[in-house]
């Protein structure tokens, strides 16, 4: 028999307290791991109310930072607002203050212009009361000088209120191209010789006619070019009858003068002291180019064909034309035949005389066409002379004048 077969039965009661035993253990194990996961969950609870009171503490701190800025804020809201009130008090009181100026200004301007509108009042009853006289002494004055034979601008004269005898006034137009008052058949007394010639203005003159009236500093300073002075002596030389030395000659019938280009180099030479025939030559072209321009293109240039010693040449010549527009000079053309007489408004001027009186009153000298040709061939032998002595002996035949009559 086995060991097991011998021992005895055990009791129930053993069985049950070993069972009892077992899940006795088997609870305390279960219990243990349960106090193990309590207790590792406890300390994850510590460590989170750790970090929460870490957290809390922090959040205090901020907390406690941000009400001091508050609290700072606050004090400097309730100062901006002080300063703000302030400053409001002081704009009301500024705008007070404008507000009475302004009423003041006002009322000092309306014052002052009451005053000032009274004394302009005064000033201008004044002027048109001085006005007035003065009216009337210049339409007296006026009144006189026609009586006297003076020919008025029309743009001065009054015609409804001058007193003249008779009531009746004469309107003529002169050379100027301006209308005049006068008496009926009343002549200029102040300019009997040209009675229809008036002085020009500055400003109606062509621009070599306003060189023309400078003296030599006065055109040195306004024309630095040689040419722009020798064309303002050449033009000067043309219509001013003291210059000695003249190189314009009478023309035809459609030419009232004009000057050739040797002439001309020859008179530069003259003027110009000093100057080789070479230059000369190039101021020729130079002055004639200012010539043109300074006249506005009332001369013209014209090439003709001469003949010396058998040989035929060309030569410029600077025309200008008898039918040209220069102011102040509309009758200073003269007529190849008979008599001229201007009109103006029905009223004939002064008949001029014949192509031969002309000629013999000519400061020129020359007295007939046949003159002037032996003086031309004379000219083109002389422009073939180099020489100074030989331009100022050309320069005495031309300028010296011509006894009436007499040729060769």
């Amino acid at each position: 028999m086995t060991e097991d077969t011998r021992s005895p039965p055990p009791s129930p009661r053993a069985n049950d307290c070993k069972t009892t035993g077992t899940q006795v253990a088997e609870t305390i194990a279960a219990l243990k791991e349960t106090i193990d996961g309590l207790t590792a969950r406890v300390e994850t609870l510590e460590t989170k109310v750790e970090t929460l009171n870490a957290e809390n503490d922090r959040l205090r701190d901020r907390l406690d930072d941000q009400d001091d800025r508050l609290t700072v804020h606050d004090d400097r809201l309730s100062n901006h607002n002080d300063q703000l009130s302030n400053h409001n008090d002081q704009l009301s009181d500024h705008n007070d203050r404008l507000s009475d100026h302004n009423d003041h200004l006002t009322t000092q301007t309306i014052t002052e212009l009451d005053s000032r509108t009274e004394a302009i009042a005064r000033k201008t009853d004044a002027i048109a009361r001085k006005t007035a006289a003065n009216k009337t002494r210049i339409e007296e004055l006026q009144s006189r000088e026609l009586e006297k034979g003076a020919h008025l601008r029309t743009d001065t004269v009054d015609p409804t209120t001058i007193a003249v005898p008779g009531d009746r006034l004469e309107t003529l137009t002169k050379d100027d191209g301006h209308a005049y008052y006068r008496l009926p058949e009343q002549a200029d007394p102040l300019d009997r010789r040209r009675p229809h010639r008036t002085t020009l203005t500055y400003g109606d003159l062509l621009p070599i006619q306003q060189l023309v009236r400078m003296d030599e500093d006065m055109l040195r300073s306004n024309a630095s070019a040689l040419p722009i002075r020798l064309a303002a002596k050449l033009w000067k030389a043309r219509t001013d009858e003291t210059i000695g030395d003249n190189p314009w000659k009478r023309g035809s019938a459609s030419v009232r003068e004009y000057v050739k280009a040797s002439d001309l180099k020859h008179w530069i030479r003259r003027q110009e002291r000093g100057v080789s025939d070479t230059y000369a030559k190039k101021l020729v072209s130079r002055t004639i180019d200012a010539l043109l321009d300074l006249t506005k293109n009332r001369i013209a240039i014209r090439r003709k064909t001469e003949r010396k010693n058998g040989l035929s040449y060309t030569e410029r010549r600077i025309i200008l034309p008898s039918d040209a527009e220069i102011p102040g000079e509309t009758g200073r053309s003269q007529t190849t035949t008979g008599d001229r007489s201007k009109e103006n408004t029905g009223i004939e001027t002064c008949d001029r005389s014949s192509r031969g009186a002309t000629d013999r009153t000519d400061t020129t000298g020359r007295s007939s066409r046949d003159t002037t040709d032996r003086s031309d061939s004379t000219d083109r032998s002389d422009s073939t002379d180099q020489s100074d002595a030989t331009d100022r002996s050309d320069d005495t035949t031309r300028s010296a004048p011509e006894t009436p009559g007499v040729h060769g």
